[in-house]
């Protein structure tokens, strides 16, 4: 009973996004011929701890500055639950999240050694990213940025890096696409925080804007994510099967109109966070499935 509850500390669900990401990655390398098992575990293992280290960590900071304890929570927002019901002790969810950090920065490190130095500067940022993330990160008007980038287009490149030994145009332009999609995964998930995250001193673009101008916002950021997919498949930076991402469109416009419908309502807005986390996935397991295609055919 107990390893559950710490297991469900990790919200387990939600790591499904690392493994994609890393298939992503591994898929674009294998296009271009590169592929090797051990670095693949490995880096789906160390992305995996660190998202597990994310959540963890913002499970216990959101407890900290009371923003769990004011929060609706649904099965996509409003963290794991398990600190305001006292299922464990705030000092051991701190440790269990440094813990997972610190093994995910010895893979990091390792990747490090054996495919090359440049991969060095993604784990010191992805690092930093995820200890300061909810302390202060999510209070300076960046919190987007910075997931849309640390689980979306770093880990991609990483990824690719670390099969490949290298970077490359073709890796930078694909992990775009990963990079807007988590970016709007969060501030979908914002909505339902509002009222808390304000009160606990959150700073976060639908705070700022207010829900009206952030719908607009999240329907700007679905649909550059459809015009880079696109766009990169017009311009040969992508491979044409790659287009198969955007059969996820009809989750991200259900996720777009109920958002603009049911925006003030927390529980008729959990359909679009369903939505939202369907088409993330879809799209970025799509992406990674055309260059798998692509490779075979």
């Amino acid at each position: 009973m107990k390893f559950k509850t710490w297991l469900l500390e990790t919200r387990p669900q939600f790591l499904l996004l690392s493994v994609v990401l890393v298939l992503l990655g591994t898929a674009i390398s294998c296009h271009q011929g590169h592929f090797n098992w051990l670095k693949f575990i490995l880096t789906t293992l160390g992305l995996v701890l660190a998202h597990a280290s994310v959540n963890v960590l913002n499970d216990y900071f959101d407890y900290k500055s009371g923003i769990d304890l004011e929060t609706t929570q649904t099965p996509f927002s409003g963290g794991s639950g398990i600190l305001p019901q006292g299922l464990l002790a705030p000092r051991g969810v701190y440790r269990l999240g440094v813990g997972c950090l610190l093994a995910a920065l010895l893979i990091g490190i390792y990747l490090t050694v054996v495919s090359g130095w440049q991969l060095l500067p993604l784990v010191v940022v992805g690092g930093v990213v995820i200890y300061f993330y909810t302390s202060y990160l999510t209070k300076w008007l960046v919190g987007e940025i910075w997931a849309g980038l640390g689980l979306g287009t770093l880990p991609v490149l990483g990824t690719y890096f670390v099969q490949t030994g290298g970077y490359s145009l073709e890796a930078l332009v694909a992990s775009l696409a990963p990079g807007f999609l988590t970016a709007n995964l969060l501030l979908l998930n914002e909505f339902p925080d509002f009222a808390a995250d304000k009160k606990g001193g959150r700073y976060h673009i639908v705070i700022a804007l207010g829900k009206r101008k952030a719908c607009h916002l999240y329907a700007g950021l679905m649909a550059m994510t459809y015009l880079c997919i696109v766009a990169s498949v017009v311009c040969r930076l992508m491979p044409p099967l790659t287009l198969i991402g955007l059969l996820s469109a009809p989750f991200a416009l259900k996720a777009i109109s109920t958002t603009f419908k049911h925006h003030d309502d927390v529980q008729k807005m959990i359909p679009a966070l369903g939505a939202n986390v369907i088409t993330v996935l879809s799209t970025d397991a799509l992406l990674a499935l055309g260059y798998f295609l692509t490779r075979l055919l």
